[in-house]
């Protein structure tokens, strides 16, 4: 009788664990169906349509991630390359000169190791009489845009500022 109690007890312990596995098993798949987007369907869609429609969108996933991976590796690419030759020396601080009546803003864009540019500058419009009203920077990435607002003397407003940008200029492209 001892056989008969312990084959019973051990049959409903069995069903038991598998029901608790199919139990969990239909609440992975409910919450794996939850996070799949659908079509707008009213009715139930079965088990293997499920995985299928899960499996599917994991694939699309993959394949949009790696799409979006090499296009972000190329741009990557393009700013390190475009950064590089700014920072290596290829290309050649570049000076904008803009005058507006008897004042004139200057825009100087160099590397990181322009400082000894931006001194002659300053240098060179303090030579040339301009009052140095306000001079800031700003750093993005390798490269340095220095901003100068000057006060260039009322006798020849436009004969100063042209002189000015003309050395600057001859300044730059001679360094």
């Amino acid at each position: 009788m001892e056989n008969n109690t312990q084959a019973t007890s051990s049959r409903t312990d069995r069903k038991l664990v598998e029901r608790n596995r199919r139990n969990q098993m239909k609440a992975l798949y409910s919450k794996l169906n939850s996070l799949v987007p659908h079509q707008n369907s009213r009715e139930p869609i079965s088990l293997p349509d499920q995985l299928d429609e899960a499996t599917n969108y994991i694939k699309k996933l993959q394949t949009n991630m790696e799409r979006l991976k090499e296009r972000k590796d190329s741009l990557m690419g393009t700013v390190r390359r475009r950064n590089a030759s700014r920072s290596s020396g290829i290309k050649c601080p570049e000076i904008k000169i803009q005058e507006m009546d008897s004042a004139l803003e200057v825009v100087l864009i160099t590397g990181l190791d322009g400082q000894f540019i931006f001194n002659e500058t300053i240098r060179v419009l303090h030579e040339e009489g301009a009052d140095i009203v306000n001079a800031s920077f700003s750093v993005v990435n390798d490269i340095i845009f220095h901003t100068m607002h000057c006060k260039v003397g009322d006798s020849a407003p436009g004969f100063g500022a042209a002189r000015i940008s003309g050395r600057l200029n001859k300044f730059l492209h001679d360094a």
